[in-house]
């Protein structure tokens, strides 16, 4: 059993999964691209037996260390937590209105606008090549490789690029919005704010760490302006994809045996992809949203993210419910307009494919939720209109172990 995506981890494998799994051995994947040389590795005669008592000697570690892991801090009640959010002076803050509301779909997107926001950092480590692009083309010990796997890449891209093998489409929208019970945010139809479209739920940090007495416990819903300010505030949702077209071009790889071009379009899909997340975000800042319209920053700052505002997806730290996607693919219609789907697990298919919110407060940014008690589990499954079993499920990794 392999084991991979956003929300998994080494740790989580080891302490939670091996434990349970009794069938044979389970193995954490940190990329997809790396699930070929695992396979083959549990399948094989020679290595199978080797391999799998690494494993176990390994997860066993973990699971060592982790029961040994001093509480990083204390669990904060719900309700104190959410009065210990982020406080900010709506009084004297406007929040700006986008160009446009409701939907926008970009198709048939040219993948050339996309190339130089691409990331290679990620592309490196994907290929098992650990290293800062562009120093690890200059490493002393995989330099080589990497230079050849970079080399060989751009040949691939401008070959996609040039012969549209992968074609990339987006739909974003921009809608009125508050903030309320706390931690959640009312869309609403137009300005008039009569009519409720749908209800984001957002989870709040709800442990306080040594040291940090003074600071805020965060939720998203924080950088959305609270329904009792009077303010009309607005929130942005996006799914993009440069994957249509990547799994038969793979297929095609694979049926000529040429394994390594097969995931060579994989990886640059997802990579695409990711580029067309950070190409776009800076034309909702710049054009379709405008509130920084004047805007001028190189590639590496938009790695930083040193950008005002910012785009979090559901699944990652700052909003780690992937049951939330459902909610902004409705929104967004986005399987009629642009072809992407929701799996029964909420992975998105084609996989090279990026998902979120925007938030345009400029003070808004990145966090880590961390663990979650049962408290706000309560209120998130209440909120919801989900039973706390299937909360549960959901949540289970974000959960305090005595949950």
């Amino acid at each position: 059993l392999m084991i991979g995506g956003a929300t998994t981890s080494k740790a989580h494998t080891a302490v939670k999964i091996e434990p349970q799994y009794k069938r044979n051995q389970v193995v954490y994947v940190p990329d997809a691209s790396r699930a070929v040389g695992v396979a083959a590795a549990l399948i094989s005669d020679e290595q199978h037996e080797a391999y799998v008592a690494r494993i176990k000697e390994e997860y066993a570690t973990v699971r060592e260390r982790v029961a040994n892991r001093k509480p990083q801090g204390t669990p904060v009640p719900y309700e104190e937590a959410v009065k210990q959010g982020v406080q900010i002076d709506w009084d004297n803050y406007t929040p700006p209105a986008p160009t446009f509301t409701g939907t926008k779909v970009l198709d048939q997107y040219p993948l050339e606008k996309l190339v130089d926001y691409i990331d290679w950092t990620p592309f490196f480590i994907s290929w098992d090549l650990v290293g800062k692009y562009p120093k690890i083309l200059e490493d002393e010990i995989i330099g080589e490789a990497a230079r050849d796997l970079y080399a060989n890449a751009q040949t691939m891209l401008q070959k996609i690029v040039d012969e549209k093998l992968l074609t990339a489409r987006a739909v974003i929208g921009f809608w009125p919005a508050n903030r309320v019970n706390g931690d959640d945010i009312e869309v609403y139809e137009d300005t008039s704010r009569t009519k409720v479209i749908a209800r984001l739920h957002h989870i709040r940090q709800q442990i306080r760490k040594r040291g940090q007495e003074e600071s805020p416990l965060m939720s998203l819903a924080d950088f959305i302006a609270p329904k009792e300010s009077g303010k009309i505030d607005y929130i942005g949702g996006f799914v993009v994809t440069a994957g249509i077209g990547a799994a038969e071009l793979a297929q095609s790889y694979e049926v000529a045996h040429d394994d390594y071009n097969s995931i060579m379009v994989k990886a640059l899909a997802d990579r695409l992809a990711e580029a067309f997340a950070e190409h776009l975000h800076a034309r909702v800042r710049k054009e379709f949203w405008g509130y920084v319209p004047d805007e001028a920053m190189g590639n590496e700052a938009l790695i930083k993210e040193e950008y005002s505002g910012i785009r979090p997806a559901p699944g990652y730290p700052a909003c780690p419910d992937h049951t939330e996607k459902d909610t902004l693919f409705e929104m967004l219609n986005a399987e009629s307009e642009i072809g992407v789907q929701l799996t029964e697990h909420f992975a998105m298919y084609p996989a090279a494919a990026v998902s979120g919110w925007y938030f345009s407060y400029p003070e808004s940014r990145y966090f880590h939720t961390g663990k979650i008690d049962k408290d706000q589990l309560a209120s998130l499954a209440e909120r919801k209109g989900m039973s706390l079993d299937e909360i549960t499920r959901w949540l289970r990794p974000v959960l305090l172990e005595d949950n």
